[in-house]
């Protein structure tokens, strides 16, 4: 049932699209066919939407039960009945039909004897009672009737006149039902469910494209499965019927199908009309269950209109899907007659075979075992040159980081020799000739100290990028997309990137970080924690990835 109510709602997606502007091959094949599979799934289900219905009609006539009920009150339950069963089971319907106009005359209330009536007219006319049905329209006077009243009046008489057409199979009352018909739209609000539907089923032949608008609306409003949706997409099958899109109006009618099966509603149009289109296309099988399920409902429910449309093709559906049973069981003899002597012969080969398959079994359980020790001893042989790989890799880089440090070390050392004698010469002059205040200002100042710092960080960005170009790129792949390092135009790395570049050549003691960086080593620990929070992997893991990072020998 949930598979069911998934593909109404993939099916009503579909509809729309068919209602929309252009055309062309909408929908695969295979949408098709899950609508069809869903559709016949919930003609085996009927029982449990059926059973459903009963339990809430069950519900609703335990209220009649109550102590102290009012005319009033039993007339609202009545007329909840008459809902629940006026698609259902209509001699059910006009039983409570009939005690609501009981209701209505002992209370004397105009408005609910007209009311009731009218429902009876409605089912005696749904029922084949047409007679009965023309006696109770002709005994209201449309005059004395309320405003309000005046659209089921309408309604009633248009149905009158539809369903004795559809019974008598004959089109000569059309104008009857459409003069009601019109009297009707002119009364209903214009932005009710009823005038827009009426207005899509009659533009659906003369003008598409208003068709189309009102019945997407319409779509767009209402639930998916319910009566209404039911309407709707059986006018929408009309539509697409008068578009020539055969496909479109199959799945039109197995949506309307499917919500009428739903709802327990056994005024089955839809799945009539499904039943004529799978007999024209050869389909004997769906047709004959669509028809099938039709018949039990018209049965059941006691709405013999359509009954008439449903006897004139099941004889011959019956009949012709019966001499396809006859054929195929012919077909399935001669099948089974010809499968009996092939699979006689395949024995015969089968056991020739096996004695073959004895006799390459034992050759191949001694390669499997060959094969076995053999496969064993190169996944040792891979697992240890793998072991070594990993191991001359991680060699070559230290060796090659350790030979850039080692001359970047000395290079630095000369560097500040050189830099010191003449700080100290520059020192000298100052003293000799007395100049104290300069001196004291040299000594003093710390830019000399900050230059040198910047030169160095500057000098360890460059070595270090040298050796791992990738290392801003790579960290900020491990960081969350918000959390990315961005850098200043003129900056190689910052102090965050800096703490986790040593980490990255092996220097893990924070206090040797913090001495290199100068700061506190409570600062480092911060930034570590910091970029663990940002990390977009496993912040345990965050580290353990950046020593992953490659160098430029690695890659």
């Amino acid at each position: 049932m949930k598979i069911g109510r998934c593909l109404i709602k993939k099916g009503f997606l579909l509809l729309l699209i068919a209602l929309g502007v252009g055309s062309g091959t909408l929908y695969a094949n295979n949408e098709l066919k899950l609508l069809t599979d869903s559709l016949r799934r919930m003609i085996d289900e009927k029982p449990v939407y059926i059973h459903k219905k009963e339990v809430r009609i069950n519900r609703i006539k335990s209220k009649l039960k109550a102590a102290n009920l009012t005319p009033e009150q039993e007339y609202k339950i009545n007329l909840q009945l008459y809902y629940e069963y006026k698609k259902f089971v209509v001699d059910s319907a006009i039983h409570y039909v009939d005690r609501n106009i009981e209701i209505a005359r002992k209370m004397d209330k105009a408005y609910l004897k007209h009311e009731s009536s009218l429902q009876l007219s409605l089912l005696y006319s749904m029922c084949g009672r047409y007679r009965d049905a023309e006696l109770i329209l002709e005994n209201i006077k449309r005059t004395e009737l309320p405003r309000e009243l005046l659209p089921v009046y309408y309604e009633t008489y248009s149905r009158f006149w539809e369903y004795y057409s559809i019974s008598a199979t004959n089109n000569r009352y059309g104008k009857q039902r459409a003069a009601y018909q019109d009297s009707l739209l002119a009364l209903l609000d214009h932005n009710s469910f009823d005038y827009k539907l009426s207005r899509g089923y009659y533009y659906s032949w003369r003008d598409s494209i208003k068709a189309k608008k009102i019945l997407r609306e319409l779509l767009e409003t209402e639930e998916v499965g319910s009566p209404n949706y039911a309407m709707i997409t059986h006018a929408c099958a009309g539509l697409c019927r008068y578009m020539k899109r055969p496909d479109e109006v199959k799945k039109c009618y197995m949506l309307s199908a499917i919500a009428d099966i739903q709802n327990a509603t056994r005024e089955t149009a839809s799945l009539q009309a499904l039943a004529l289109i799978q007999y024209e296309e050869k389909n004997l099988a769906d047709a004959f269950k669509f028809t099938q399920s039709a018949i039990d409902d018209v049965v059941s429910s006691g709405i013999h209109f359509r009954a008439m449309e449903i006897y004139k093709f099941y004889s011959i559906i019956n009949s012709a899907y019966q001499t396809e049973q006859a054929k195929s069981r012919s077909n399935l003899v001669t099948f089974l007659v010809s499968t009996s002597v092939i699979l006689f012969l395949l024995l015969l080969l089968v056991v020739c075979i096996y004695v073959q398959m004895r006799k390459i079994l034992k050759i191949k359980r001694a390669l499997v075992q060959s094969n076995e020790k053999l496969l064993r001893l190169n996944d040792k042989l891979n697992h240890m040159n793998s072991q070594l790989n990993d191991k001359n890799n991680q060699l070559f880089e230290t060796n090659n980081i350790k030979e850039q440090y080692i001359a970047e070390f000395f290079d630095v050392c000369f560097s500040y020799i050189s830099k010191m004698e003449k700080f100290q010469n520059v020192l000298y002059k100052y003293a000799i000739n007395r100049y104290y205040d300069e001196l004291i200002k040299k000594l003093k100042s710390p830019a000399l100290i900050d230059s040198e710092l910047t030169a160095l960080y500057t000098r360890f960005d460059t070595v270090f990028l040298g050796l791992y170009p990738t290392f801003v790129s790579d960290f900020n792949a491990l960081l969350k997309d918000e959390e990315k390092i961005i850098l200043k135009p003129d900056a190689l790395l910052n102090r965050e990137l800096r703490i986790y570049a040593l980490l990255r050549l092996g220097i893990t003691d924070s206090g040797k970080i913090a001495n290199f960086l100068r700061c506190s080593t409570s600062t480092v620990y911060n930034y570590r924690t910091k970029m663990r929070n940002k990390a977009a992997v496993d912040r345990d893991e965050f580290e353990n990835e950046i020593m992953k990072i490659s160098s430029t020998q690695e890659k």
